[in-house]
């Protein structure tokens, strides 16, 4: 069972129909996840009413309560540790399959329901740089735009402004500091629009000393020049988090097909990519 799934089902106002202590608990059989079907198969009235209440009361999204107590357990860490935390957290997450983003279309600051690997990037940034839920969406204001988002009741008024290209967010600085040269032999190529060219770390060379990315790292996959449809350079976006080994998280999936957030190894995604390397930031 997909971890979004189990996340809604753990949310699920029907839980508490399943806890100990209720007298009225429907007998789970033994078997973990598996023991739902088995509650289910002969209750289609109750399994109607659980689908009903899965997708209509729950949601994905963090309170603004629970973001609060998060920010404050994780207050003392790194700036590292807290964006890779924060990545963590949107693990199992469906992806965001609107071509503009959810987020640009619904002109909305927080989106947190459906993500893609730019919005999982702003978010696990913006959540860790911020002490209150309140500064996140200010500081989401000011690093998310080229200039600085406007907001008024509720609403962006300038998602044109927006970063809509991964390596302008690695030239602007607001998003980390440059270290893909720190990490490896960068190697030149085409750049696009007003960048003749880009310094980026090839393939081999990222797989090679993976032992130098750090928690809260962030990786900015780089296309083939003969894959590039609109000028763009960077392909997809992640966040490494280290634990035994380096960990990526990232918004896997396709515009129109959908996917969720996942948690890989890092030595595993690198040798099976299509991109032929990555820029690096990082939050000191």
């Amino acid at each position: 069972m997909s971890q979004w799934i189990k996340r809604i089902i753990i949310k699920s106002p029907l839980i508490p129909l399943f806890q100990r202590g209720n007298p009225f608990r429907l007998p789970l059989a033994k078997g973990g996840w598996e023991g739902f079907y088995k509650v289910f198969s002969n209750r289609p009235v109750l399994l109607f009413l659980f689908i009903i209440l899965l997708f209509s009361q729950v949601g994905f999204a963090l309170t603004d309560g629970e973001i609060q107590k998060l920010q404050n357990l994780l207050r003392s860490r790194s700036i590292g540790e807290r964006i890779a935390s924060w990545a963590e957290k949107f693990v199992g997450t469906p992806y965001d399959q609107d071509p503009l983003g959810e987020y640009v279309t619904k002109a909305a600051i927080v989106a947190d329901e459906r993500v893609d690997c730019m919005y999982l990037t702003f978010r696990a940034v913006e959540l860790a740089l911020s002490r209150t839920p309140e500064e996140a969406i200010q500081i989401a204001l000011e690093r998310r735009f080229h200039s600085k988002g406007l907001l008024k009741d509720g609403r962006v008024l300038n998602y044109e402004d927006r970063y809509e290209y991964g390596e302008d967010m690695v030239a602007s600085g607001k998003w980390g500091r440059d270290i893909t040269s720190q990490v490896g032999k960068t190697k030149r190529i085409k750049g696009s629009r007003s960048k003749p060219f880009v310094d980026i770390l090839p393939t081999d060379q990222i797989r090679n000393r993976i032992e130098r990315v750090k928690n809260g790292d962030i990786l900015f996959f780089v296309k083939k020049v003969e894959d590039r449809k609109v000028g763009e350079i960077v392909g997809h976006i992640g966040i490494v988090k280290v634990e035994q080994e380096a960990y990526l998280i990232h918004a896997s999936g396709t515009k129109g097909k959908g996917g969720e957030v996942k948690k890989v190894p890092l030595k595993e995604y690198l040798l099976k990519m299509s991109f032929i390397g990555v820029m690096i930031t990082r939050f000191d």
